[in-house]
């Protein structure tokens, strides 16, 4: 063993000064710590970069941000117009269900108020055998038939097939629910009279009906024709 000694030192003794310093220096440097090893490195990089890579694919691209920002865009776009198609919905359907009523209620006065322009026609018929029935005095009429043998036998059969003429023509157009009304004694209504005159009649309230010139006729709850009357004017 001291052969080898004496041979090392013959060998170091040997060596430039350069390489003994060199030698001196790593024999004589920081010995490394025993926590740090290349493997325990390797390992703490690669789980950086595998949290790195994680959150990267987890994370949606740009792309994907902008096409459901897009859809939800088109979706309340969508919602909106439903909103405002089913309001429009429901106001056609009021529409529409006023407008059946408005039809139905116009179709039962069309069928109820038909007649009003030939009934209108025909009570000026009535006016006519009414005027017939009064030209004649009712003092002839009894004559002739108190005394068939005089000069007007057939007076008083005329005059009973006039009147019998207007009372069918009146029963027929109360079939149809026109009606006469004589307002005599009643208040002036212009909605169902028309003045003919006003006179200061003592006893009377002023603006009550007090003669009936010709009589008014009604179709339902309308008036057909207003009555011709006279009103009395207060003093």
């Amino acid at each position: 063993m001291s052969a080898t000694f004496s041979l090392a030192t013959k060998l170091f003794r040997s060596c430039s000064s350069t390489t003994r310093a060199r030698l001196s220096t790593y024999h004589s440097g920081p010995v490394l710590s025993s926590a740090w090893s290349p493997s325990r490195h390797y390992s703490a990089a690669a789980d950086a970069s595998s949290k790195t890579t994680s959150g990267e694919e987890n994370a949606p691209p740009p792309a994907e941000k902008a096409g459901e920002a897009d859809t939800d865009g088109k979706l309340k776009a969508k919602d909106e117009e439903i909103a405002d198609l089913t309001s429009r919905l429901r106001y056609a359907q009021a529409d529409f269900v006023n407008l059946q009523k408005i039809s139905a209620r116009e179709k039962e006065q069309t069928s109820l108020y038909a007649i009003t322009n030939f009934a209108r026609d025909l009570i000026t018929t009535v006016d006519v055998l009414s005027l017939a029935l009064k030209s004649v005095p009712q003092s002839a009429v009894n004559a002739s038939s108190s005394d068939p043998s005089g000069g007007q036998p057939h007076l008083k059969q005329l005059y009973e097939g006039v009147e019998m003429t207007q009372r069918q023509l009146l029963q027929t157009l109360s079939k149809y629910g026109v009606t006469p009304f004589d307002p005599t004694g009643e208040k002036f209504d212009p909605n169902m009279h028309e003045a003919l005159y006003e006179a200061p009649v003592p006893g009377k309230e002023s603006g009550s009906v007090i003669e009936c010139s010709k009589l008014g006729y009604k179709i339902k709850d309308r008036t057909l024709r207003a009555a011709q009357v006279g009103v009395a004017r207060g003093a």
